[in-house]
């Protein structure tokens, strides 16, 4: 459809800057709904998932979005929301490599979530690489749920006006 095709041509630039120059932007504020959202309902399960239930939270809403939109055969919009989970994650590649330096503004408190979780791994001199690795998987998984959308997009058939 004409749509899909004008989405994916969207899709291009954004992806692009996603990869080679990710910022902070206006989809980071769903993303920090959610992810404080995590902290708040896996809290009664202990530190260990009260600390990690804001990323968990953040990468799942995309993730079940995708597989809801899968099971309902809407593979187009699941590559989409595809493209939405690989930018959380870039999201969480960023809050990652602030781990040690702690600059970024924190909403929920004084904790940061990062820097408790690889402290106590022993990993914290370790942020900027684990953020990197992250950053690059979700680049991968961009691009190729960018890829996807655009084949759906280039084989569906366009539908005549009545």
């Amino acid at each position: 459809m004409l749509f899909q095709r004008i989405l994916v041509a969207a899709l291009v630039p954004y992806v692009a800057w996603l990869v080679l120059a990710y910022r902070w932007h206006f989809l980071d504020g769903v993303n920090l709904l959610f992810h404080e959202a995590g902290h708040v309902f896996l809290a009664p399960f202990g530190a260990w998932l009260h600390m990690l239930g804001g990323t968990l939270s953040q990468l799942f809403f995309p993730a079940a979005a995708a597989f809801q939109l899968w099971r309902e055969e809407r593979e187009f919009e699941a590559w989409v929301c595809g493209i939405w989970l690989a930018e959380s994650a870039m999201y969480m590649a960023a809050y990652m490599a602030d781990a040690q330096a702690m600059a970024l503004p924190l909403v929920g408190g004084d904790v940061h979530d990062w820097n408790w979780i690889l402290a106590r791994l022993g990993l914290l001199t370790w942020c900027g690489p684990l953020a990197w690795l992250t950053h690059g998987l979700a680049s991968v998984l961009a691009v190729f749920c960018l890829v996807r959308a655009g084949i759906l997009a280039a084989a569906s058939p366009e539908r005549s006006p009545r």
